[in-house]
């Protein structure tokens, strides 16, 4: 081969490479916006719904225990699924779930089928919170703070808009239009997922991009870091999520109108752009960005006060400051890329970061509800998030200590072993 012909081989390979990064990109932030559409389209919308179908405060508690639930569910099932079919097939059939679930489940009558397929929407965008880390570090090893920049923006749009638009598309038509109209996001998203895999298919060897997934050696449970990382997120998300389904009724309860409780759940979701925009930059740039943790739990506190003792005397104030506590989310997201070697190992912390975390997430929303009702006030249901923000305050400082899953848990097998040896 002339040097020409291989230059001109290079370049071909080059634009190919591009071509293929930027069909990826897409079809990864069409995926990030559909991952919480089915929870925050729904939440402002618990009591119209409960009124025409027919259900109490406890099923609201249980629709707000559901994504976590599936969450969890999808974390721990991902993993295996990523291994015998591949990250981008899995990704695939989560957006064809997630399409499903959200155009069936508003057609609906009653309770149990609008829970079903909201259970079958959430199990698909459960499965993509768990490969979509993996994916961008298979796809852009050289950009992962860009692109997790990116994809977590887009995650926090999509939650923002449903939560802001719900009751207006409600009261302009009804319920289930409001509800049905956010399946048009995962049908977007397949397109792009089966160029992916047209462009892969009959390839012999693995992907072009980067090195083949392999095996993960050892077992993730064996980290210190994985547990850390999975009580972060896990109990930031026990946080989000009760956030997410009971501020309309903290602050309904305070005298706020039913349409400024769904304007506080999209101002809640929308203070996540701040850490969207930071917190991928700032895990890349400090080595231990724990100080950042303990700023978020001051912001907790504040917001926590606020809606305790004086809920409507600076609502937008208080929902700010609890907004910006999560910013723990993003960081974890990150760092799930940051404190791992591989794909293979990124997927593997993924999977048990999220269903770790979701598993423990779950009971949440549901407790703050009994808690609630238990005791007619705010005082335990709020003591109950207290209690996790110590926890996310713990076990932030073992996920942000700079070093890797992999030297992780082989350092930890060594130390146990080391220790029986006589």
């Amino acid at each position: 081969m002339t040097v020409q012909a291989a230059d001109q081989t290079n370049e071909t390979r080059t634009r190919s490479l591009i071509a293929g990064r930027v069909v990826v990109l897409v079809a990864i932030v069409l995926s990030a916006l559909t991952l919480r559409t089915a929870v925050t389209s729904l939440t402002p919308l618990l009591d119209e719904i409960g009124q025409d179908v027919g259900f109490d405060s406890a099923v609201v508690g249980l629709f707000g225990m559901l994504p976590t639930a599936m969450f969890a569910v999808s974390g721990i099932l991902t993993p295996r699924l990523t291994r015998r079919f591949g990250l981008e097939v899995v990704v695939l059939t989560a957006m064809v779930m997630t399409a499903v679930g959200l155009a069936v489940r508003p057609a609906m009558s009653g309770t149990a089928a609008l829970l079903v397929f909201s259970a079958l929407a959430l199990g698909g965008m459960g499965i993509g919170n768990v490969v979509v880390p993996p994916l961008v570090k298979r796809y852009f090893p050289d950009r992962i703070g860009a692109v997790s920049t990116v994809y977590i923006l887009c995650v926090q749009i999509g939650t923002t808009l449903p939560a802001l638009v719900a009751v207006p598309l409600a009261d302009a038509h009804d319920w289930r239009v409001s509800l049905g109209v956010w399946a048009l996001l995962p049908v977007a998203a397949v397109l792009p997922w089966l160029t992916v895999l047209a462009g892969r298919r009959g390839r012999s060897g693995g992907d072009t991009l980067v090195d083949p997934d392999a095996e993960a050696t050892g077992r993730v449970w064996r980290s210190p870091v994985a547990w850390g990382m999975a009580g972060m997120f896990g109990m930031t998300s026990l946080i989000t999520y009760s956030m997410f389904t009971w501020i309309p009724k903290i602050l309904t309860e305070a005298g706020a109108s039913a349409g400024f409780g769904g304007s506080m759940v999209a101002l809640f979701s929308a203070v996540g752009f701040i850490a969207a925009l930071g917190a991928p930059s700032l895990c890349i740039r400090i080595a231990n960005p724990y100080p950042a943790v303990v700023a978020c739990g001051v912001s907790y506190l504040i917001g926590f006060a606020g809606l305790l003792w004086a809920p409507m005397s600076a609502p937008i104030v208080w929902i700010i400051a609890v907004g910006l506590g999560p910013s723990t989310f993003p960081m974890a997201l990150t760092l799930i890329n940051l404190r791992t070697r591989t794909a293979a190992g990124s997927a593997a912390l993924s999977g048990f970061t999220q269903g770790l975390g979701y598993a423990v997430a779950c009971v949440g929303p549901l407790m703050f509800g009994v808690l609630h009702d238990a005791t007619g006030g705010w005082a335990w249901p709020f003591a109950l998030l207290l209690c996790a923000v110590c926890v996310v305050m713990i076990a932030g400082r073992v996920a942000c200590k700079p070093r890797f899953l992999e030297d992780s848990w082989h350092a930890h097998s060594t130390d146990r072993g080391s220790r029986h040896t006589p």
